[in-house]
């Protein structure tokens, strides 16, 4: 083995567990302690403080300037009792992590001195620069202006001295630079569209809220081993490695016993977690070696995509301390799992009432049939932008191997309730109903609990799948931005249910039919119209592409062609129309997304050649050189005819490592010319066409020759460390 790969084992099997800073206490003890939520509010807020902030976070009403003061005092109080030195507005924007600038309380007032000062303009508002993010062409340089502005209603926290503040961040001229925006957007689009359709079965619902689970997926790696893969360092993924002879075949690592020093990095990071309020409660080894999961409770969907971005940066921060890196790459091993983020999504009533579960009488049951097929609608017209919600360089790897959903768009529900979809379609007859046949309806859809609670299934192929009593999104992808899915959800959802409701009202008013009457007509329709999304079967197989295609059913298996949806028609008008987003903002986000596409399969492009010609090649012909001397010694010591025989197995290696060596370099070399063709591009959608058909074309062909050299090398000689001492923590 080379050096420093030596080095890194022999540091690996030193590692101990690491101590957790985790008290011997209960959580309920201190989960929430470095978050200004509710108590600490009670605490150091006036009355009046702690009821306006309670009415911006609960009824989005704005906070004057005096009162903003108030508050900033209060917090500022509040977080220098906990030794905090600086703040910051905390922001996503659309690099897909979080971003913050940290300024301290301090403020000098001459003569040598300074005070702590906070104020209210502090906290409501801050100016970054717009132009260095990415901005689609919203900003130039010199228009760099840009605004971060506080939501409120996900509450401030402490991460290590910092006080972080929740904000949303705009351009100078108002365009969402961000993801906070339009998901707050949708959310407030989604609870006036889900309330009004909430009003035709309880008249004292006045709020619903959108609800997000999401299961982080991670795999861990020693950090010594991470150190010398540049690979995974520059990409998160490795673009090289022979799959080991053992890696999740004989299934025995899911839920399986977690290893001891990866349950000391899993007590430390929920420990940190349930300090910043992050309801994390599940952990389990997954399905692949060195996989594993952590999931918390359901909460607002605002709230749960705040947790999930700051989850990520305290559990890279965590593992640190433990001596692993966490990737959250969605395939960072070639031939065992993936990794997917579940987002388990649902709507409640502000009085807790999950409007996805069926309830104890015929009109619950009624309601939840409303909100389920307009759901499954939902995606059946718009499933092409669902598809683009989740689009990415990473998810490419992942969808439709090994356990990930295909990039087929299509709704499991489980036989009990495509069976009563069937009957529902059949059962209402094209006019108004007899007293009969709505008794018969009412006592059909009165057995739904029943059928739930011993039928429900879960469809591991199935990119979006009811599970009891919500939707989980299998697709999106184990580094994605939760709120990008969800807002494309909740917009298609909240247009759905508005489309529902005037077509009710509709039919009440010139058909004269009453309120249940128009809802079962309208509901049988949707199931009639949206009856192709439905899929019960196996995602991964051939004989789904094709009757996928027989449906009419999308299948784009890239992101270049996924991404287009983005700007289609259909979906301009949608997020114009419910005001989450406006033409330029839209299209901006569609050169974004194209324009880091491309940056990513161009700097795996630059490693795979910088990997070729530094570290592969160089190996291959020393090795291949040792062998030549080995045969020119051979050949020295025996006779001709002897050394035929004993020689063969020495000139086999030689060739293949010259044959293979000379695939790889040529591969390499015109993999580069073609990235150069694919710079030279004037748009950035004709370059993510060239990365994605050209230049990535190059990849897989370098890939498998390289493993090949792998396994025929000498393990001394080869410089990489290997599946099989990645995936098997010590």
């Amino acid at each position: 083995m080379t050096t420093r790969r030596i080095l890194a084992l022999q540091e690996v099997s030193k590692r101990t567990p690491v101590e957790t800073s985790q008290p011997n206490k209960q959580v309920s003890e201190y989960f929430g302690a470095n978050v200004f939520g509710i108590d600490a509010m009670r605490e150091f807020l006036s009355e009046e403080g702690y009821n306006s902030v309670k009415e911006a976070m609960e009824k989005g009403v704005s906070i004057d300037r005096r009162m903003a003061d108030q508050v900033a005092a209060c917090m500022k109080a509040w977080a220098i009792s906990k030794g905090v030195t600086h703040y910051t507005h905390w922001f996503q924007p659309l690099t897909g992590t979080t971003a913050e600038k940290h300024d301290g309380f301090f403020e000098p007032i001459g003569n040598g001195r300074a005070i702590e000062r906070f104020s209210g303009s502090q906290l409501v508002q801050q100016e970054p620069d717009a132009s260095s993010f990415p901005n689609g062409g919203v900003r130039s340089t010199f228009e760099a202006r840009g605004y971060t502005a506080w939501d409120p209603t996900s509450p401030a926290f402490i991460w290590g001295n910092t006080l972080c503040i929740p904000t949303i961040f705009v351009s100078y001229t108002g365009e969402a630079l961000d993801f906070k925006t339009p998901l707050l957007k949708s959310l407030s689009v989604l609870d006036k569209s889900a309330t009004e359709v909430c009003q035709y079965f309880d008249k004292t619902v006045t709020k619903v809220i959108g609800t997000l689970g999401w299961e982080q997926e991670y795999f861990l790696i020693d950090a010594a081993l991470y150190n010398i893969r540049y690979d995974l360092q520059q990409t998160g993924r490795t673009l090289f490695g022979h799959i080991s002879a053992k890696n999740q075949q004989l299934e025995d690592h899911y839920w399986g016993s977690i290893p001891e020093r990866v349950l000391a990095f899993m007590k430390d990071f929920e420990y940190e977690s349930h300090l910043l309020g992050i309801p994390v409660r599940t952990r389990h080894n997954e399905v692949a070696p060195a996989q594993f999961e952590c999931a918390p409770v359901f909460e607002e969907i605002n709230i749960a995509v705040d947790h999930n971005q700051l989850l990520m940066d305290v559990m890279e921060k965590v593992a640190m301390r433990h001596n692993f890196r966490v990737l959250l790459h969605e395939k960072p091993y070639a031939g065992v799992n993936g990794s997917g983020k579940h987002n388990n999504w649902s709507l409640a009533t502000s009085s807790g009432k999950n409007l996805l579960s069926p309830g104890k009488t015929p009109k619950t049951n009624l309601q939840f049939l409303t909100f389920f097929i307009n759901t499954i609608k939902a995606v059946h017209d718009h499933a092409d932008l669902l598809r683009a919600s989740i689009a990415s360089a990473n998810n490419d790897h992942r969808l439709g191997a090994n356990e990930a959903p295909p990039a087929i768009m299509s709704v499991f529900l489980g036989e009990q309730l495509n069976k009563i979809l069937d009957e529902l379609e059949k059962s209402v007859p094209d006019k108004k109903l007899s007293p009969e046949e709505k008794t018969a309806l009412k006592l059909s859809i009165a057995k739904i609990p029943d059928i739930l609670l011993d039928n429900t299934d879960r469809n591991r192929t199935s990119p979006f799948a009811f599970t009891g009593n919500k939707f989980e999104f299998r697709a999106v992808g184990s580094s994605a931005n939760c709120a990008g899915a969800m807002t494309v959800l909740n917009t298609i959802v909240a247009n759905q249910l508005m489309a529902f409701k005037n077509e009710v009202d509709a039919l009440m008013e010139k058909k004269k039919l009453d309120k249940d009457d128009a809802i079962f007509h309208i509901l049988k329709q949707y199931i009639s119209t949206s009856k192709k999304i439905r899929f019960e079967g196996n995602g991964y197989s051939d004989e789904w592409k094709k009757e996928a295609k027989k449906r009419g059913l999308s299948n784009v298996p890239t992101t270049p062609g996924a991404l287009k949806a983005w700007v289609s028609k259909e979906s301009l008008s949608l997020f114009e129309k419910h005001g989450i987003l406006n033409h330029r903002e839209q299209e901006a986000r569609y050169e974004i997304y194209l324009e880091t596409y491309t940056k990513k399969i161009q700097i795996e492009s630059r490693i795979i050649a910088e990997m070729v010609n530094n570290q592969i090649l160089p190996s291959a012909l020393s090795y291949q050189k040792t062998l030549i001397d080995s045969v020119t010694g051979l050949k020295s010591v025996f006779s001709p005819a002897e050394f035929k025989k004993l020689a063969s197995t020495h000139l086999e290696l030689i060739a293949e490592i010259s044959e293979r060596s000379t695939i790889i370099k040529k591969a390499a070399d015109d993999m580069t010319e073609a990235r150069k063709r694919a710079n030279a591009l004037n748009s950035a959608e004709k370059q993510a066409h060239a990365y994605c058909e050209d230049v990535k074309s190059y990849f897989d062909a370098i890939r498998y020759n390289v493993d090949r050299l792998e396994n025929i090398i000498d393990d001394a000689v080869w410089p990489l460390p290997k599946y099989r001492e990645m995936l098997y923590l010590r």
